[in-house]
């Protein structure tokens, strides 16, 4: 076996088509002077096209031991490697202005992300590769089947927008499903949720049970009084279901459901 070779444990599927690489290098959008951070680089397909990219600064943010190495063993000046899990990385402190790419892994991707676009203040643009059919509710709208929580999260710190879809034969091993690649702008910071926090729980307690209304979800947890008064002050109708909700409809009813005295 080949110590290079994909762990499972990882979820590790790394991209080898290079037409697919240049369109996420593209979807980028480096300019001279960029600093650009890398998820997960693995062997280094994209790595290797980063490395010839405009940019000045490279990071690359590995969590397994054999690529940590080997990238660290390629060192140059400019590139730096972080040996270290990317859901653990504290990305508040990402240094801005940053763009931020990554084949990510299927297992992670979802909370990675959801991290990523409330934390990381000081990315500027994010291209991801991730499984389609996340990707898909991402990009969903109110009303969709795949419309949920995370949709929602992402859409209030973020625009989210469709690149192009990778078949599993562009990976070694080819995945089972397709794959998709999207890019994260981040929207400006006064739009974000004033308390993000309140959002989270919210979007938490209204997407468990999806299929009910807002009022009978709510009222399990808070008295009636407060459940009808938030809904008629943010304008929302009781018998609404949460997937009809827009994201600015859940931040204003977070805020007025939760700090409502």
């Amino acid at each position: 076996m080949n110590e290079l070779s994909a762990k499972k444990s990882l979820g590790q599927h790394f991209l080898r088509d290079a037409s697919a690489v240049r369109r996420i290098i593209e979807l980028l959008d480096i300019e001279p002077g960029d600093h650009v951070l890398e998820i997960g680089p693995g062997p280094g397909a994209l790595t290797d096209m980063l490395r010839s990219s405009p940019c000045t600064r490279l990071t690359l943010l590995e969590k397994d031991d054999r690529f940590a190495s080997l990238h660290a063993s390629q060192a140059r000046a400019g590139l730096e490697v972080i040996h270290g899990d990317a859901l653990e990385y504290p990305w508040e402190k990402l240094p801005a202005p940053c763009k931020i790419v990554g084949n990510l892994p299927y297992n992670i991707a979802s909370p990675l992300m959801w991290d990523i676009v409330s934390r990381a203040v000081g990315y500027t643009r994010a291209v991801f590769m991730i499984q389609k059919e996340v990707a898909d509710r991402i990009l969903s709208s109110p009303g969709g089947k795949t419309y949920g929580a995370l949709t929602v999260w992402i859409r209030s710190f973020a625009v989210p927008q469709k690149g192009f879809v990778v078949k599993p034969g562009a990976f070694t091993p080819p995945p089972k499903v397709d794959s998709a690649v999207i890019t994260l702008t981040p929207l400006p910071q006064n739009d974000f949720p004033k308390h993000p926090e309140l959002l989270a729980t919210l979007l938490k307690l209204c997407f468990q049970q999806r299929r009910k209304q807002l009022q009978a979800i709510l009222r399990a947890h808070f008295p009636q009084e407060k459940v009808l008064t938030s809904l008629e002050k943010t304008e929302i109708a009781p018998a609404r279901r949460p997937e009809t909700l827009t994201p600015e409809e859940f931040q204003k009813l977070a805020l007025t459901l939760f700090m409502l005295d």
